[in-house]
């Protein structure tokens, strides 16, 4: 073999061997630790107008899919619609929640969840109005069991003083006005996550592909600011709807064969 050769081979493994340089703040001796160097901190958000608070972020948690509050196995009578042939497809499911959006419980949810915000934690009578104007057994069910949920999954947040039993709107709007978050932003944002959780639900019962449910969703988005916008003047005089097709849904779905939701 030519000697060029052996010298190549020679430091090649001379380099293997090396052994490699110490973490910073740290060398590698018998029974040292190595120590990562430090991670610069975060870069501050600027102030003003770039500012993003604290409670907004609490208001994305709790109005997150992620948090627990069951909402997941409820359809709020779609299920229902999908085995009547009401909703086929992305179409019949946007005019479906429009309606019940505009004309049914999410325009009654955004009243309760103002009023609760307004309410400064004493709402045991709007609690009791909010469970009174269910439609149903299975809605009655669904408002309650879901706002009970969330106040106990909120307890690291220090929620007020509720009824054991608590309408979610109801729920919301209190913990949210205790946190000094907007009224309008935490009433839109209800909105969007009661939708959000509909579509889901479509998703899987239709069954629609997530594409055509994310379509559904933005073009849902005028109607869900219009709602929102106009519950701001509404008193509780104002609660009460006409999405017939919806509260029947509701109804038929508690005795419907196979089900897979609880609503």
């Amino acid at each position: 073999m030519p000697a060029d050769t052996i010298i190549s081979i020679m430091t090649s493994e001379e380099r293997r061997t090396e052994s490699p340089p110490p973490l910073a703040g740290g060398g590698w001796g018998e029974g040292a630790a190595p120590v990562l160097a430090a991670t610069p901190p975060p870069t501050p958000l600027p102030q003003g107008e770039g500012e993003l608070p604290a409670p907004t972020l609490r208001l994305l948690a709790w109005l997150s899919p992620a948090f627990p509050t069951g909402a997941y196995a409820y359809s709020h009578g779609l299920e229902w619609a999908v085995e009547s042939g009401d909703v086929t497809d992305g179409d019949t499911l946007r005019v479906w929640l429009a309606d019940v959006l505009a004309h049914g419980s999410g325009r009654n949810d955004a009243i309760l969840l103002r009023h609760a915000h307004r309410a400064i934690g004493d709402c045991v009578a709007l609690n009791d109005l909010a469970a009174a104007i269910a439609p149903s057994r299975e809605r009655r069910a669904e408002t309650l069991d879901q706002g009970t949920a969330f106040i106990a999954a909120a307890a690291a947040w220090h929620p007020p003083e509720l009824p054991e039993r608590v309408a979610y709107p109801v729920a919301v709007g209190a913990l949210a006005s205790g946190h000094g978050i907007d009224e309008d932003i935490t009433t839109a944002a209800y909105l969007q996550a009661f939708i959000v959780n509909l579509i889901s639900a479509a998703v899987r019962l239709v069954p629609l592909g997530q594409s055509t449910g994310l379509r559904v969703l933005a073009s849902l988005e005028p109607i869900i600011l219009h709602v929102a916008a106009e519950s701001r003047a509404a008193t509780l005089d104002d609660l009460g709807g006409c999405a017939f097709r919806s509260d029947l849904a509701a109804m038929r779905h508690e005795t419907q064969y196979t089900r897979l939701f609880r609503s």
